[in-house]
């Protein structure tokens, strides 16, 4: 049996439904409704009790430990919205695994889990060190704060303006919803998504001062977007021909040593 769903096309901004099997809406399936409700639940309270935690530390104490409960509010923030923002604007792509919260795994629990460690223990057992030189530990802190929220918004806004046009995976086949995004934040940034994922995972790392962890995720972040850039504009490229060629020369990635 398969049910109709409602799917906004944010590129004619009009509703069509399209059909989906009742069956991928159970438990253990790809749409599950219960756990998509369960890691929603789990992000929000998640991102509530370290908030908190965070501001309380930052308000009544004078411990630098704020910054593990920041980190873990950033990411119950980034797993958040990269669902929400799919459910939203490309809701027929929508499934439990929009979460992103097992993606490359387990690499990428590894990474999230030695920042924390990281954090962890330089700051209890070395809280008054200084990590950066000529002082400047509180400007590279505040800087961190903002490179996380910056790519956070850029990459929400680039999913939003991408609509069905957006896919978490590399696409070696054109849709019939694919098209050419080059106006809005597109106009700006060539991958605006990667720059924003780029850009907030240093700046979460800058924001704990964390120098292992920032020099480890610069160099695999760098790595794996310039791998991917690489794979998937040859897809564009047979995609949408001439088009996108003029367009990668006229708009840069802003990621270092990726054109």
């Amino acid at each position: 049996m398969e049910r109709p769903v409602p799917v906004y096309n944010s590129q004619s901004r009009q509703w069509s439904t399209h059909e989906i099997p009742d069956r991928l809406l159970f438990p253990g399936h790809s749409k599950s409704l219960s756990g998509i409700a369960v890691r929603a639940f789990c992000l929000g309270v998640s991102l509530a009790l370290s908030s908190s935690l965070t501001l309380y530390i930052l308000t009544y104490t004078s411990s630098p430990l704020w910054r593990l409960p920041y980190f873990i509010a950033s990411l119950s923030t980034f797993h958040f919205l990269e669902f929400y923002t799919t459910a939203a604007y490309n809701t027929r792509a929508a499934e439990v695994g929009s979460f992103l919260l097992t993606a490359n795994w387990p690499g990428y629990a590894i990474a999230h889990s030695f920042a924390i460690f990281e954090c962890l223990v330089t700051n209890t057992f070395w809280p008054g060190a200084r990590w950066a030189p000529f002082g400047l530990g509180t400007l590279l802190c505040l800087a961190g704060v903002g490179l996380t929220v910056i790519g956070q918004v850029v990459r929400t806004i680039a999913m939003v303006q991408a609509g069905p046009s957006f896919n978490h995976l590399v696409q070696h086949q054109r849709n019939a919803g694919h098209v050419l995004v080059t106006t809005g934040i597109y106009s700006k940034f060539r991958h605006p998504s990667y720059f924003g994922f780029f850009w907030w995972a240093l700046g979460t790392q800058l924001a704990m001062g964390n120098v292992i962890s920032f020099m480890g995720y610069s160099a695999v972040l760098w790595k794996f977007f310039s791998g991917r850039i690489k794979v998937e504009e040859e897809a564009l490229v047979r995609f949408f021909g001439e088009e996108y060629v003029n367009y990668r020369r006229r708009v840069g990635t802003k990621i270092p040593f990726v054109h």
